[in-house]
């Protein structure tokens, strides 16, 4: 079902379709909002409540286990709003920009030892399609996201909906 939803949402895209192919874990979320890519991406990626970087300190704990480093806490640092470009090699907070159309989508990707994973975005009129592809690198990947898969569904969400608030508190929490 979420495969076959990904192939709707990046129809006439063969160039984000390709990102999917082998994939072991597709998702996608998708939420309202009348704003533009970029600010969408700046309100996605400037969002750091505070369970947000305690889940990070946790992970941190739980690659260690699995005998994997992590670089630094994603969630830490501050994404400067006005850096985030949408061109291929750039860097976009702890993603770096495979391929993007501005006024369309953007594709992203973090790649380590475990998973390789893209961060997708589509944007429609009224709307953003947010999707995750993942793929496993060594035995460590499965075992990585089995165990974290619950949070990522609550934390990818959660970034969406940020994004459409442009990175501001919701009535819920803070950033």
């Amino acid at each position: 079902m979420t495969r076959a939803r990904f192939h709707v949402v990046t129809e006439g895209l063969p160039e984000l379709r390709a990102l999917a192919e082998g994939a072991d874990h597709l998702d996608v979320k998708t939420v309202e909002g009348d704003l533009s890519l970029v600010e969408f991406l700046k309100g996605m990626l400037v969002w750091r409540p505070w369970w947000l970087r305690a889940l990070y300190m946790v992970r941190g704990g739980f690659v260690r286990l699995l005998g994997m480093r992590q670089e630094g806490n994603p969630a830490s640092g501050r994404v400067p709003v006005e850096e985030i470009p949408l061109v291929p090699g750039a860097r976009a907070s702890f993603f770096t920009v495979v391929e993007a159309d501005p006024d369309r989508y953007v594709a992203a990707v973090v790649a380590e030892s475990h998973l390789t994973a893209h961060l997708v975005v589509v944007a429609e009129p009224g709307r953003f399609h947010v999707a995750t592809v993942v793929h496993y690198n060594r035995w460590t990947g499965p075992v990585y996201f089995t165990v974290i898969r619950p949070f990522h569904h609550l934390v990818v969400r959660a970034m969406a909906r940020a994004g459409v608030r442009g990175g501001r508190p919701s009535r819920y929490g803070r950033r």
